[in-house]
């Protein structure tokens, strides 16, 4: 059932330990309408002192540039309105990850996952992940609550699943951590800084060390692989494509796209 929505998406601040991030790939744009307006001006006034009725057209919505907006009409509502496609993925209880993981994205994350397990707990949630990764203790709120919610939360990897992204990834309900054919993975183990006296420093040291020794006991657990192993992967960037991250442990299958192709036609959705 949960490759139907894979399918259904492919047709049309203080110290904060991180996975070295790169640049947000996401850009907020304003929600904006569009309106068409015409009006004739008001003719002089006639000799019986009336004046002239202008004509008005109704005004036409256009879909708004920027973000995608999809048509939705809420049940009970009049009329449909332009809403955010991804508020509306929301509603199929789907989220995107799409972005550096950082405190903000995680608690937008959090508050939906939330929502979701308390409309229907006996439905998947399903998390489509494209992400550089980010902080550390941010990917750990939203594991945690994952692992907190009574729905199976299945993790797909569209892109990029690289750092916290690729732990997020394997924290997914088991056998169903997926993957597309091109997508990569990257693992790695995190980064940190500090400044200040010789006694600070020596205390975040420790703590990132205790971080990434916690990492690599729930990446093993994840995976099924020793903690040696783990270690050992996570010493440096390691890429994999879903073959082997799949090999590794990170995922449990790979999604074919003839697999794609088959559902499609047995289910009539093809172009014509």
């Amino acid at each position: 059932m949960f490759i139907k929505f894979l399918l259904a998406l492919m047709v049309p601040s203080g110290l904060s330990y991180s996975f070295v991030p790169r640049s947000n790939a996401v850009t907020q744009l304003s929600n904006k309408q569009s309106y068409f307006h015409i009006s004739t001006p008001p003719a002089p006034f006639s000799h019986n002192n009336y004046p002239a009725t202008s004509h008005t057209v109704k005004p036409i919505t256009m879909m708004p540039i920027g973000v995608p907006k999809v048509a939705y009409r809420v049940p009970g509502a009049p009329q449909a309105d332009w809403v955010d496609i991804y508020n509306r993925l929301y509603r199929e209880r789907i989220i995107f990850l799409a972005q550096e993981i950082n405190d903000e994205i995680a608690n937008q994350i959090i508050g939906v996952l939330l929502y979701l397990d308390s409309e229907d707990s006996t439905k998947p949630i399903y998390l489509y992940i494209n992400s550089p990764g980010g902080s550390v203790t941010a990917g750990l709120a939203l594991y945690d609550t994952m692992q907190h919610v009574k729905s199976e939360v299945v993790t797909i990897n569209v892109g990029l699943a690289a750092s916290m992204g690729s732990f997020i990834l394997a924290a997914g309900a088991k056998g169903k951590r997926l993957a597309l054919p091109n997508s990569r993975v990257m693992i790695h183990q995190p980064m940190g800084g500090a400044q200040g006296q010789a006694a600070d420093i020596k205390i975040e040291a420790r703590q990132i060390m205790r971080i990434r020794d916690n990492l690599v006991r729930m990446y093993s657990k994840m995976t099924g692989k020793t903690e040696m192993v783990i270690t050992e992967a996570l010493d440096r960037d390691n890429f994999m494509s879903a073959e082997a991250a799949k090999e590794f442990g990170l995922i449990d299958d790979v999604i074919q796209l003839d697999d794609v192709a088959k559902i499609t036609r047995e289910n009539g959705m093809g172009l014509s």
